[in-house]
């Protein structure tokens, strides 16, 4: 018999540098234990939205478990703001993030509303 599904964690929070912390722990806590590759990804993705749409920004993410791959999704509300893969110079204080995520990531990508945008990834589950 199979065990039931996990059902999907959502949490809306402010976007602010102490609830990436918080957020890591209950992605670890909802995954059952550490994984690196989810945790890379939820705090890029809540630091890009810290970074370009503004410091306190209402967030919704979301964690799915299905097909053997966790699913990561931030959304925000400025749908304009849309991520761009950049190859940061060497002297560069930033611009590395979604490089990092692209390189643990499956596949990623932006899904744009009127009103909203979600940026969303996937990962091998192996944790």
């Amino acid at each position: 018999m199979n065990a039931p599904a996990l059902p999907d964690l959502r949490l809306d929070l402010l976007a602010l540098p102490k609830a990436v912390r918080e957020l890591r722990c209950a992605v670890r806590e909802y995954l059952g234990g550490p994984c690196a590759d989810v945790e890379l990804c939820v705090t890029e993705l809540v630091a890009n939205v810290i970074g370009h749409v503004g410091e306190g920004t209402l967030v919704r993410v979301r964690i799915a478990l299905a097909d053997g791959r966790i699913r990561v999704e931030v959304t925000d509300p400025d749908p304009r703001a849309l991520p761009v893969l950049l190859r940061a110079a060497q002297d560069d204080e930033s611009g590395r993030g979604l490089a990092l995520l692209d390189a643990v990531a499956v596949r990623w990508g932006v899904e744009q509303g009127a009103a909203d945008k979600t940026v969303w990834c996937e990962v091998e589950r192996s944790c």
